[in-house]
């Protein structure tokens, strides 16, 4: 029996690395992906195939942070230039430009998209309206230096936040207060919160860490499981089967969920990896690297699938995009 190689699709045209991924869910048309640049352009794809869509311009600093809503409808981005955007994802244009006191880190919709959380080196969370932007967003502050994630939970009563200052908290939305702080002892990279809303994965130091969000508590990760380098990213398949992660020596990693055990390792990026995510149908994960590129991985090689073919392990032959140029097309 021949083995089956893994063949990536190299997704070009940004110009510098690619700092956070994020999928909307399926929606009628396919699902979608959209990528945070520290060129300043974020950039939509289709989720299945990598096909390049459009390129929303308007950011005069890097984009550290994005999100899709959950039908691909809307777009919100977090820049460099103290600002967070919310786009109209169809035909690229702003529908609100959000003033912050510093760089903007992260952005995320809320579970029935009437929100958005944003946070970063001002170190503030804000929770947005977005049926009232015109009123002021609810502020909390606690966290002693930048935040780097933001994430609704619980039915959208709660936030959870993860910072440069070790920490992750959790907020009760109603009190507006904190609740919760789990200590690391180095920076929690990267969090995501899985697609059923029961477990959370953290990305720190050389360990991805999984916890039962019913449970969370610092010495209550349900699982710890080691790595060959530094992560800064992890993401768990849809369900709950397996996770990808990625960090320091450019290499993809897949484990089991259940175990940690070793599935696959792969190199395809020229430079340390900053985001993995999963596809909200789990065919597929993403990744985005210090090389510029986002690749696109299939969870089980050698599947047919969006642009695969079924490839044995000595085709030599690679699949990529070439460089989008404008700004966003209407589709």
């Amino acid at each position: 029996m021949t083995a089956m190689r893994q063949t990536p699709l190299t997704c070009s045209g940004h110009t510098r690395p690619v700092v956070q991924l994020s999928f909307s869910d399926v929606t009628s048309d396919g699902y979608y992906l959209i990528s945070a640049c520290k060129d300043g352009k974020p950039m939509l794809r289709k989720g299945d195939t990598g096909d390049w869509i459009g390129t929303f311009e308007g950011h005069k600093g890097a984009v550290w942070g994005v999100a899709l809503d959950h039908k691909a409808l809307r777009a919100a981005t977090a820049s460099a230039d103290f600002e967070a955007k919310i786009w109209n994802s169809i035909d690229g244009t702003v529908l609100s430009s959000l003033p912050h006191k510093h760089i903007v880190k992260c952005v995320a919709f809320s579970g029935d998209d009437s929100k958005l959380v944003t946070g970063g080196n001002e170190k503030v969370i804000r929770v947005y309206d977005l049926n009232r932007l015109d009123e002021e967003p609810i502020k909390m502050d606690g966290h002693t230096s930048s935040i780097r994630q933001a994430l609704f939970l619980n039915d959208d009563k709660c936030l959870l936040t993860a910072s440069d200052d070790h920490s992750i908290r959790l907020w009760d939305l109603e009190s507006q207060e904190e609740v919760r702080k789990l200590v690391f002892p180095e920076i929690p990279n990267d969090v995501e919160l899985s697609r059923d809303g029961r477990v959370l994965t953290v990305a720190t130091s050389t360990k991805v860490i999984l916890y039962d969000i019913d449970n969370l508590d610092t010495h209550s990760a349900s699982r710890i499981y080691e790595t060959p380098t530094k992560v800064y990213s992890a993401s768990l398949a849809p369900d709950n089967s397996v996770f990808v992660c990625g960090g320091d020596d450019f290499q993809m990693y897949k484990y089991s969920f259940e175990d940690g055990k070793k599935l696959d390792s792969f190199k395809g990026h020229f430079g340390p990896v900053h985001s993995i995510r999963f596809s909200p149908d789990g065919e597929l994960y993403a990744s985005g690297s210090e090389d510029g590129t986002v690749r696109l991985w299939q969870t089980v090689v050698g599947r047919t699938y969006g642009l695969w073919k079924c490839e044995s392990s000595n085709t030599s032959s690679k699949q990529s995009f070439p460089q989008p140029v404008g700004e966003l097309e209407k589709v």
